[in-house]
């Protein structure tokens, strides 16, 4: 009876391993077919002296290029290296490395912008180890996508997938040169998507715990079926090394820019000309709403298509071209991808009421100016009753505002200083209201039931954001 039972054991434990080792990924045919289409490609730029350089005391070992891409790629300068601060002034070359892939048969790569940035000589080298220089034919730094192309026919070349079918815990596969490690691959699983991630509102990136590393940049992310689903663009790191947090552009992003590029050369989108922010919990609480759904306008450019629309600091957008605006990074997407010109209705939420403006895009612009309020320190001033001591702006400073009123923090103490606000900051409305004058303000502080959340439109810096306080008692 016992053999029999060590028998059953024995035969439970094979069936499972068996069962465990059938459901494991097998990544050998993706590599077999879609290896050869992944690139190495080696960037050279010669950096001036007196210029901030890349290098580093590691010159002449193999991490010295990896490490270059790392710091040129985070803006540090390495000490003790030719034009650091301290170092020889002369011009000499610096190199970096990265990855990409194949597109078309005749010679088109895409990668990431960052990995091409700056470059003065380009180098695309291929599995069969034949080398050719590349042609910038454009690059977009918004969503950190480039396009090659090299003198060559009949090359192998990648299938696009569709990355919006991807689920959550799907395997996936990276191909690059991790350190300079030619045709790498590392595995894992698909952590989030659509994630935003700061200054990066173009893209709803695919995170995944797939190993990447400097020198990975650019490459391939593949599903099962060996389609490309992304390029993985970042990782997330306090040591510059691989941390279990990657992301990856989306492949249908990253072709529709590519196709621009092929193209024209450069990369149109839809603007608004608004500043938004996430809507949370206290913000919904204090416009009256019942969920967080939508994109909060913090602030309207002056003569901006959002303004000539009438669209309205405290406006809640809701949908886009009949397209519903969930999260408030929804909305960058939705506009970038709209043609400049096109008359699209915008359906907000204004002071308790729904309505649909018609407002025409503009080509967003390379750069933009905003109006920033002075922070020099003033006299003090009696704090109100959320804590804020605050002060009428000057001529001066209204001009900067173009002609809008608004109240300079002096302190913020109590509740105000609980939620954020800082001295320097311009209060310029409270809840859907504009602020008309520091009496007028107060007063309206001061008729608040305790308990009570109210929303304070505010200009930091360059930016204007809405900050929840509630209201403690009088």
């Amino acid at each position: 009876m016992f053999k029999k039972l060590i028998a059953v054991s024995v035969f439970l434990l094979s069936f499972t391993v068996s069962a465990f080792a059938r459901e494991l990924p097998d990544f050998t045919e993706l590599v077999e077919k879609q290896g050869a289409a992944v690139v190495n490609i080696s960037v050279t730029q010669v950096v001036h002296g007196g210029a901030p350089g890349v290098g580093g005391p590691f010159a002449g070992i193999p991490d010295d290029e990896a490490l270059g891409e790392f710091f040129r790629r985070f803006g540090i300068p390495m000490p003790g290296v030719p034009g650091a601060p301290g170092g020889p002034q002369q011009d000499y070359k610096s190199q970096s490395l990265g990855s990409g892939f194949i597109i078309s048969n005749d010679g088109y790569v895409l990668t990431n912008a960052h990995v091409v940035n700056e470059a003065d000589e380009i180098v695309v080298k291929l599995t069969d180890k034949r080398e050719f220089k590349a042609k910038v034919i454009g690059a977009d730094r918004r969503t950190d996508v480039a396009l090659l192309k090299i003198e060559a026919a009949n090359l192998p070349k990648v299938t696009p997938g569709d990355p919006t079918i991807l689920k959550v815990g799907e395997w996936v596969a990276a191909i690059g040169s991790p350190f300079g490690l030619e045709n790498t691959i590392t595995a894992g699983i698909v952590s989030a998507k659509g994630r935003a991630l700061p200054q990066e509102n173009f893209v709803p990136f695919i995170q995944t715990d797939v190993a990447i590393n400097p020198g990975n940049s650019g490459g391939p992310l593949f599903n099962l079926k060996g389609e490309v689903v992304g390029i993985n663009s970042q990782i997330y790191s306090r040591t510059g090394g691989y941390m279990g947090l990657s992301f990856a552009i989306p492949i249908d992003v990253a072709m529709e820019i590519a196709n621009q590029l092929k193209t024209t050369g450069k990369v149109t989108r839809g603007w608004l000309g608004i500043a938004i922010q996430e809507l949370t919990k206290e913000l919904a609480e204090s416009f009256g709403m019942k969920n967080t759904d939508g994109a909060l306008v913090a602030g309207v450019e002056k003569g901006s298509p959002a303004e000539k629309g009438g669209l309205e600091p405290g406006d809640v957008i809701v949908k886009f071209d009949g397209k519903q605006i969930v999260a408030s990074s929804d909305l960058p997407r939705a506009v970038a991808a709209t043609k400049p010109g096109k008359t699209v209705p915008v359906e907000v939420l204004r002071k308790g009421g729904s309505r649909t403006l018609n407002v025409a895009l503009g080509e967003m612009p390379t750069g933009k100016e905003e109006a920033a309020a002075s922070s020099k320190t003033p006299p003090k001033a009696e704090a109100n009753r959320i804590g804020l001591s605050l002060k009428e702006l000057t001529p001066q400073q209204k001009r900067k505002l173009n002609g809008k009123n608004g109240l300079l923090v002096i302190d913020a103490q109590g509740p105000a200083a609980q939620a954020g606000i800082r001295r320097g900051d311009v209060v310029l409305g409270l809840n859907n209201s504009d602020v008309q004058s520091l009496e007028q303000f107060n007063k309206q502080i001061s008729g608040l039931p305790s308990g009570k959340t109210v929303a304070l439109l505010v200009l930091r810096g360059e930016n204007t954001l809405y900050v929840p306080i509630k209201i403690g008692g009088k």
